[in-house]
């Protein structure tokens, strides 16, 4: 049986191969959807945040409209200027939020639903590289 193999190193817009824009742009929307849907204090994220901290109300509301702002900024840096550092709290973030689903009542279903939420960083992150120093987190 022949093996078919998509060349990650395949080159099309400078340096950034076809497959990093593929996922870049993915992650993108991923973050940037998620952060429109919390600054929108979508009901479903407020029960899950007080479900898991017993936060309620104002504190609530001002805690989800931080987290819009965060996936924000992550959703648009991973597509302009992906710094692993970036990656690697979108992998964490995109894990812990998917996680937070069984957690608060719904089926693991929910979860293993959202692993693409941090499969994508982590295999963007794969591809750039994993940061062997410090000063790599922001590059």
């Amino acid at each position: 049986m022949k093996k078919t193999v998509i060349p990650v190193e395949e080159k099309s817009v400078g340096k950034t191969s076809k497959v990093e824009w593929i996922l870049r742009i993915g992650l993108f929307g991923e973050f940037v959807g998620h952060g429109v849907f919390a600054l929108q204090l979508k009901p479903r994220f407020i029960e899950m945040l007080t479900a898991m901290t017993g936060i309620t109300g104002a504190t609530a509301m001002n805690l989800l409209s931080l987290v819009g702002i965060m996936d924000l900024i992550v959703g648009i840096l991973a597509l302009i200027y992906p710094l692993r550092l970036v990656l690697i709290w979108a992998t964490a973030w995109g894990f812990l939020t998917a996680l937070a689903r069984p957690i608060a009542g719904d089926p693991i279903w929910d979860f293993i639903e959202r692993w693409a939420n941090w499969a994508v960083p982590l295999a963007l992150l794969l591809i750039r590289g994993w940061p062997r120093k410090w000063k790599e987190l922001f590059a």
